[in-house]
């Protein structure tokens, strides 16, 4: 409320505030101030309006020297009233041309309202500079781009599954585990975001792992993980763990280094292909939760604009742990926190985007409901990442804008989609297992299917198997049918668009890059893995499937005698003994020599404990079933032979 509206309220009553006219400015100096003080209360009018509220304050400030209304002009939260004013002035004449200033200075701005006031010192706030150094160094750097800044920024508290777990089920369902998730993380120093601690958790100390700040370009600053001597220690150990193929010796790692992030993320798989999902959950969340802790200072997940090159083989953890981590909280239900976490991942190097988070965040944009955010990422990347040619994308946004209600933008994507992608309807109908009419088994759409390049089907393939619950509704099968008609009467009516888009499927999609073979692999969507090549999909190292081949390491493995000359070497002696003919006291035999790079050793020896089970297998003899009603035969045969 302005000062003016104050002023009509008031009336003349403010009036009273003003000194005795019987004291002189002489007497105010020499009377003492108790005195002053009983006969201002006793000249004090009582309070007939809330407004007169505000005036109050003029009898609590000091009056040493008398200059009253010179100390209450320079209180900018208390409204004076201009009638009161003029009369101080008259009593006060021996002032300088620096106070008639001041004082002009305030009558003006009591003229003005009090929220454009507010604004104004908002604004001079803002202006001085009261930002971090980080982000006076991003909003200096004019080839920053703030949409996407906007785009991946991440929110602390959609990173939270108890937060959307609450608002499905409801507080009280998960009271007792939130309130003791955070009595733990109040005993923590550090707030983790990634992961809530528990009580059964190791306390987590100094893991040897550490993040330095790289380099700062483009409005974005790079990091790096860093191993020291002790971690590259144990990461020796965790090699020689794997190749053991006992999940036991990566466990007693965990034992003396319960924060080790390779050996969770692995471990976490060997639960995970035993059907535990909760304890391979936990894995990831304790390695999110060690690297967590090892942030940057200056590593902020809410900005967007913290990055990590995915060829550093010491990043390339945090990237695997969060792809995991986001298909656990997909199988939670809690949609929300993954697409939160898939914007964290895809913020890490959106230009590679090396676990292509792309191919992902439109399912868990759908399934969340974020409609609105699926559609300004697919407006704002358009023109320099071609999201259209991505089959998950062409047909995710028309139907983020059939659940807007554009049905025109909608019905016009979809169609267009549907040209371009023709090879998608037969899968996604079977998927959802519709009876499919005579209009989609339209030639058109059965030719395309057999005939498109791999690297499209493979794409197609890992769409169907993900986000084809996405379409199973009613209401959007309907919206579906309708426009696969009348894209059949633009195929009848020879459309040019038709042989536009089909010389651009066959041009596109020549092959496959190695990013979609790991995301492919990783998601591990059995309609999408059998379209995999042989060598791609005999991969088992889930600590590191298919590195990069620029890939940068720190540090190498030290070399060792060759494992195949050793006698006494587990792995050797494992294989060994699998074998019907073992015998402890003969040496091993002479094999080639061993490879350099680990991943090739390992897949030698997965080779030969197979081999070894085939021969163990085929020299056993398998028990005869049971014969049903056995009991019943044996009587009849009884019954005979008496006869």
């Amino acid at each position: 409320m302005s000062s003016r509206a104050l002023r009509k309220l008031q009336g003349n009553d403010l009036g009273a505030l003003e000194l005795p006219e019987n004291l002189s400015e002489e007497d105010t100096d020499v009377q003492p101030q108790q005195n002053r003080s009983k006969k201002n209360k006793k000249k004090k009018p009582a309070v007939e309006n809330l407004f007169e509220l505000l005036n109050e304050a003029e009898d609590q400030l000091p009056e040493d020297d008398g200059n009253v209304s010179e100390e209450v002009d320079t209180k900018p939260d208390i409204v004076i009233n201009q009638t009161s004013k003029q009369k101080k002035k008259k009593k006060k004449r021996k002032k300088g041309k620096e106070k008639e200033v001041t004082e002009a200075e305030n009558s003006a701005k009591d003229d003005e309202d009090e929220i454009d006031a507010s604004i104004r010192e908002v604004n001079r706030i803002l202006n001085n500079g009261n930002l971090g150094e980080g982000e006076i160094s991003a909003a200096a750097d004019v080839n920053y781009n703030a949409s996407n800044k906007a785009l991946l920024s991440v929110e602390h508290k959609h990173l939270n599954p108890e937060n959307e777990l609450k608002r499905i089920f409801g507080s009280r369902t998960i009271r007792e585990e939130g309130t003791r998730r955070r009595g733990q993380m109040r005993r923590r120093q550090k707030v983790s975001w990634m992961a809530q601690p528990t009580d059964s958790w190791p306390p987590i100390g100094k893991t040897g792992l550490s993040m330095r700040l790289k380099e700062t370009k483009d409005g974005c600053q790079y990091f790096l993980f860093e191993h020291n001597q002790q971690y590259q220690k144990v990461q020796f150990e965790f090699y020689d763990a794997v190749e053991s193929l006992n999940p036991q010796n990566i466990e007693n790692i965990l034992q003396l280094q319960p924060y080790h992030i390779d050996a969770l993320i692995q471990l976490s798989e060997v639960f995970r292909m035993s059907e535990d999902l909760n304890m391979a959950a936990e894995m990831i969340e304790r390695a999110l939760y060690s690297m967590e802790m090892s942030f940057h200072s200056l590593f902020n997940m809410a900005t967007g604009t913290c990055r990590l090159e995915y060829k550093y083989r010491e990043n390339r953890s945090l990237y695997l742990a969060l792809f995991k981590h986001i298909g656990s909280m997909g199988q939670r239900g809690c949609n929300r926190t993954a697409l939160e976490f898939t914007k964290l991942l895809l913020s890490l190097d959106p230009d590679n985007d090396p676990l292509v988070a792309l191919l992902l965040i439109d399912f868990y944009a759908i399934r969340s409901g974020e409609y609105e955010f699926l559609v300004r990422l697919y407006n704002e990347w358009e023109a320099h990442r071609n999201l259209s040619q991505l089959p998950n994308f062409a047909f995710s946004i028309p139907l983020a804008y059939f659940h807007q209600g554009e049905s025109n933008k909608a019905d016009e994507m979809l169609q267009d989609s549907l040209l371009m992608f023709p090879g998608m309807l037969s899968p996604l109908l079977d998927k959802c297992g519709v009876q499919a009419d005579q209009s989609a088994t339209h030639v058109y759409f059965k030719d395309a299917e057999y005939s498109q390049p791999d690297a499209l089907k493979q794409l197609i393939a890992l769409y169907v198997g993900r986000c084809y619950a996405c379409w199973k509704l009613p209401e959007v099968m309907e919206w579906l049918e309708k426009n696969v008609k009348t894209v059949i009467d633009r195929v009848e009516k020879k459309d040019p668009l038709i042989e536009t888009y089909k010389q651009r499927r066959l041009s596109r999609y020549k092959g496959t890059p190695r990013n979609i073979y790991r995301h492919i692999l990783m998601s591990e969507i059995p309609t999408a893995t059998a379209t995999l090549p042989q060598d791609v999909a005999s991969t088992v190292l889930s600590f590191d499937p298919l590195p990069p081949l620029d890939s940068v390491e720190a540090y190498r493995r030290p070399a060792r005698p060759n494992r195949a000359q050793t006698d006494g070497n587990a792995f050797s002696m494992f294989l060994r003994s699998l074998m019907p003919n073992f015998n402890p006291n003969e040496p091993a035999p002479e094999q080639g020599a061993a490879g350099g790079v680990e991943g090739n050793q390992l897949r030698q020896g997965v080779g030969a404990l197979m081999d070894a089970m085939r021969d163990l297998l085929n020299n056993i003899r398998m028990a005869e079933p049971p014969i049903e009603n056995q009991e019943e035969n044996e009587e009849e045969r009884d019954l005979e032979e008496w006869d």
